[in-house]
């Protein structure tokens, strides 16, 4: 709407991405706020509560009743934002909407099989949720290879020129990051915030990458690829943002709602696509390092147990490792929350040092 005024009304202000992308962070983070406790409310009167894995530490038990599924409200709360102030015919933010909605979907299901089975276990199975990520995954990422809107160069962190094309096996490539991506966040999603600030920090990283990739100055000067078009990407991103900090508001320990899959499948999938769509797939590794450890967990647990009969850790993912030890969960969290501010500046360097 806001882009259209530009165009019809010739208000100049509402051409510039950096205010139409303060605009969507301040109208999502409102609604979010403000639908966030009727939602609870809500919830909590459908008995939409987060079912607690049974082996999980004792401590988790008591947030048996703690409604699931925010990532509905903080999905909402951006579209509203994203109808708002984004240019609706460009292609990339389409696409990136477009990924939010499908792993939403998948993510939605999930939640709500758990919820009627009222057990963890109840959602769907591991093999049935990775077919549906990657069938989705695949599908947008042959859209972007078929539709030339994007090259399928690889670039790797702190170098400035592409190092290999990988043509068509970009298609699966892609749809691996997304894939993997998601699943990060969703096994970063076990305590109270954990999640949340890593997923605002990682976008806007990779919002800081998207923005000058689509600036035809800024990339020339930093030596970033030229990517016409992906700067309304960013617009999705204040709003996801937005609408996570107004989630965080009542999703901080003590938790009062959680996210569930419906938002963490969503969330990780458009961190990837973010990645994928300015060339920083690897760079990735660095800006979302705490989803990378989450996940080196649990595979580096379940390859040792499954070859030696041993575990690494106390429990996986790592979290509940150091929950076991003793560790209060407001520590892990704040913790977790430093490494990831900490490898997000180290990426950031990667604008300059290249």
């Amino acid at each position: 709407m806001l882009y259209w005024l530009y165009h019809v009304s010739h208000i100049n202000i509402f051409q510039y991405i950096t205010v139409r992308s303060g605009i969507a962070f301040f109208v999502s983070f409102l609604f979010s706020l403000y639908l966030m406790p009727k939602f609870i409310k809500w919830a909590k009167s459908k008995n939409a509560n987060q079912p607690i894995y049974s082996l999980a530490p004792q401590s988790h038990q008591s947030k048996g009743k703690t409604p699931t599924m925010g990532g509905l409200v903080i999905v909402f709360s951006a579209l509203i934002a994203v109808l708002l102030c984004v240019n609706l015919t460009n292609s990339f933010a389409l696409i990136g909407f477009g990924v939010i909605a499908l792993f939403g979907l998948i993510g939605i299901k999930d939640d709500i099989s758990k919820i009627t089975g009222k057990d963890n276990s109840a959602g769907l199975s591991a093999r049935a949720k990775f077919t549906l990520q990657l069938a989705s995954a695949l599908l947008v990422s042959y859209f972007l290879y078929t539709s030339t809107l994007l090259n399928s160069e690889l670039y790797i962190p702190f170098y400035k020129h592409p190092v290999v094309d990988l043509s068509w096996f970009a298609v699966v490539f892609w749809a691996l990051v997304m894939v993997s991506s998601s699943n990060s966040v969703n096994l970063t999603d076990g305590l109270d915030g954990l999640a949340t600030v890593p997923s605002i920090l990682s976008m806007l990283s990779l919002g800081v990458f998207v923005y000058i990739s689509g600036h035809a100055i800024l990339s020339g000067y930093l030596l970033l690829p030229k990517i016409s078009g992906i700067g309304e990407v960013v617009i999705i991103a204040a709003a996801l943002i937005g609408s996570l900090v107004g989630f965080l508001w009542y999703n901080c320990y003590p938790a009062e709602v959680f996210m569930g899959d419906s938002g963490s499948l969503s969330l990780g999938a458009f961190i990837g696509y973010m990645a994928i769509i300015s060339k920083n797939e690897l760079l990735l590794f660095l800006v979302g390092f705490v989803f990378v450890l989450e996940t080196l967990s649990v595979i580096l647990q379940v390859g040792s147990f499954k070859t030696r009969k041993k575990r690494v850790f106390l429990m996986a993912p790592i979290h509940h490792h150091f929950e076991i030890k003793g560790w209060a969960e407001n520590k892990i969290i704040v913790r977790f929350w430093i490494m990831a501010l900490i490898s997000n500046i180290i990426a950031l360097t990667a604008l300059k040092l290249r």
